[in-house]
């Protein structure tokens, strides 16, 4: 017995493709929450607020366009919730009060070694390292901008000396006086806005850029100029982009009377127009590969391979018990 063939007229459609997934660097940017319980039911994940004044109100999450989800303090998540997130590949990470701190982040497990393998190999061997390292420096002070033979010691002098000349001219800029940068938990509340919005909109960078090293499959904890913290390779990329996001941003709420929750607003939005995610995903290929010009990992190097001391890779999902 035949299978009945298609109506006249309509093609039948093929089957999908590893190829056809939505790609990371394509993800809408983040979501942050607090004071919700985000849940899973017959339709998809939501986020669900209860309030005296407006009852219970709900609103469903768009879980597989999300690159990373920021759950603050007062927030709940269902084990169904998770796995939904899991499967889609988006980053839930576990932050203090408006984003300010990472407390922890989920992994996907259906992830390519292919970068973190590179990223290991290029962390291990000290001269490849440096070579990293000082790229990484050039990509912020600009190409050729680094004698050549200069030193890490040497490069964070430049940095420090370029970062306060900036934040000089932004002072200037905003008629603010002398600036301090100044981080302290301890005492958070008496900070000035600025030093607020810049801790707040760094943690989001740190967020989108934690997302986007799990999303390739790199480790956050292997950083070439960071060292000794398990998101030494997130502070590594996400000091490529402060001097043009999140430096600014907070000079220019320099009188905000909530600069916490306007510096996550205005750095959402500036996301989409900077491009950020796609950018994140080529430099962080493109430091631990110079010569491969791909945007992403070839589907066929998912797969599960072997490895051999002698060859190197071998294919998986084969009987070796027959080789000498």
């Amino acid at each position: 017995m035949t299978a009945p063939s298609a109506p006249a007229g309509r093609r039948r459609l093929a089957a999908p493709t590893v190829a056809m997934l939505p790609r990371f660097a394509d993800s809408l940017s983040f979501l942050y929450l607090d004071v919700v319980r985000v849940l899973q039911d017959d339709t998809g994940v939501l986020a669900e607020v209860s309030s005296d004044r407006r009852g219970r109100q709900t609103v469903y999450l768009p879980t597989a366009a999300l690159s990373c989800v920021l759950l603050g303090p007062g927030t709940s998540i269902t084990a169904r919730a998770m796995a939904t997130l899991a499967r889609h590949g988006t980053t839930v990470v576990v932050t203090g009060s408006g984003g300010v701190r990472c407390y922890a982040a989920t992994q996907p497990d259906s992830l390519t070694t292919v970068w973190l393998e590179r990223q290991a190999r290029s962390w291990a061997d000290d001269n490849r390292r440096l070579a990293v390292a000082t790229a990484l420096y050039e990509r912020r002070f600009g190409t050729g901008s680094v004698p050549p033979g200069t030193s890490l010691a040497q490069l964070r002098g430049m940095e420090g000396q370029r970062v306060k000349a900036q934040y000089r001219l932004l002072a200037q800029q905003y008629k603010i006086g002398r600036f301090r940068r100044s981080y302290d938990p301890a005492q958070w509340d008496t900070q000035d806005p600025v030093n607020l919005a810049l801790s707040s909109a760094n943690t989001c960078l740190y967020g989108i850029v934690h997302a986007a090293v799990l999303a390739l499959g790199c480790s956050p904890a292997l950083g070439f100029v960071h060292s000794g913290n398990q998101q030494a390779f997130v502070y590594d990329v996400a000091d490529l982009y402060k001097a043009e996001l999140t430096i600014p941003l907070a000079f220019s709420l320099n009188a905000s009377t909530n600069p916490e929750a306007e510096a996550r607003r205005s750095f959402r939005n500036g996301l989409r127009l900077f491009r950020l995610l796609p950018r994140i995903v080529h430099d962080i290929q493109s430091l631990l590969d110079p010569d491969s010009d791909r945007e992403e990992p070839d589907p066929g190097e998912e797969l599960v391979d072997l490895w051999d001391p002698v060859v190197g890779t071998i294919p998986g999902g084969t009987n070796h018990g027959g080789a000498s």
